[in-house]
């Protein structure tokens, strides 16, 4: 176990216009997605092994298309168990499992229906003492995305849905919702200049900010422009607006979700200090480091997993702590 556990999840420094940010590290859930998906089980990983105060709950652990008496269930087991093991579910969010077209579905039946789904998914978030929630901001089909009428279509719709579901984060009384940039143009915001095209046109009609979560490994990596593939640029641009960022180690493939240990570290772009370096000169004050750290159910990754997510937090002890 590490040593930790009862240390405060904050660290503050100051920037050069002598403002504060306020820095707490915590995890997504994704790592429990079909090997700890028993609440009391990820829970205690969360609060206990890995000495963390925060998580970011994902959807693939509690699908609130489920039926009622599933849903009752697990909610007051996950309510239990964080509350015994002294973690926050301070977000949540759409994970691997329902990475899915979503509101950019080509089909308007399937638009439809996902917009009910999110209505619910920010209800249970609520439920769980959640602030914000968020997702992808869509998926575009291969053919959509090709067809430049159909492109601006859905883009349109997909900004309206949005708008739309602001609304319903306000009557459930989230402060917030954000979606993630991808790193093709199917999936959306996969340069600096689309996301903050994304962000601006949503917000013109919102009831509560539509916000960012930032990962340090997207971007386009075929973009002309090296700023679109560079990290702490993103941060710098984008991390005031930003409350999570995911973090992973990230390499110049961005071939996966690594964690931080010494392998991986070597040949890794990410680093502490100059994540957090940027996120002073983007003028952000309090943001949440989120582990996003995903394993393939492959051997020898599959036995690595705990290890890996504790030699990553303590990796990240060293600048966000006491």
């Amino acid at each position: 176990m590490i040593e930790t556990a009862t240390q405060k999840e904050t660290v503050e420094t100051t920037t050069q216009t002598e403002s504060t940010l306020k820095l707490k590290l915590g995890i997504n859930c994704g790592f429990a997605i079909n090997r700890f998906p028993e609440p009391e089980v990820w829970a205690r990983i969360v609060g206990e092994t890995l000495g963390l105060r925060y998580c970011q709950f994902v959807a693939d652990l509690l699908n609130p298309f489920w039926d009622k008496e599933v849903i009752a269930d697990q909610v007051a087991r996950v309510k239990e168990a964080t509350q015994r093991y002294q973690v926050t579910i301070e977000t949540t969010f759409t994970s691997a499992f329902t990475r899915v077209n979503h509101l950019l579905h080509p089909d308007p039946l399937m638009r439809r229906m996902w917009f009910k789904w999110f209505e619910r998914f920010f209800k249970l978030s609520k439920e769980f003492g959640a602030i914000g929630s968020g997702s992808h901001f869509g998926i575009m089909s291969v053919s959509e995305c090709k067809d430049p009428k159909k492109h601006t279509e859905r883009l349109k719709e997909g900004v309206r849905l949005w708008q739309e579901l602001t609304k319903v984060a306000s009557d459930c009384g989230l402060k917030f919702l954000m979606f993630e940039p991808m790193s093709i143009p199917r999936e959306m915001g996969e340069t600096i200049e689309k996301a903050r095209m994304l962000y601006e046109a949503v917000n013109e009609k919102a009831a509560v900010p539509f916000l960012m979560c930032l990962d340090v490994d997207h971007g386009d990596v075929l973009s002309e422009d090296p700023r679109d593939t560079d990290p702490y640029a993103w941060l710098e641009e984008f991390g005031s607006i930003s409350p999570v960022v995911h973090i992973k180690q990230s390499l110049q493939d961005k071939g996966g979700h690594w964690p931080f240990t010494e392998e991986y570290n070597r040949n890794g772009k990410v680093h502490p200090k100059l994540v957090i370096d940027a996120l002073k000169r983007s003028g952000a004050k309090e943001v949440t480091l989120t582990l996003e750290i995903s394993h393939r159910e492959r051997r020898p990754y599959e036995d690595r997993v705990l290890n890996d997510l504790i030699e990553s937090v303590r990796y990240w002890r060293d600048y966000v702590k006491e």
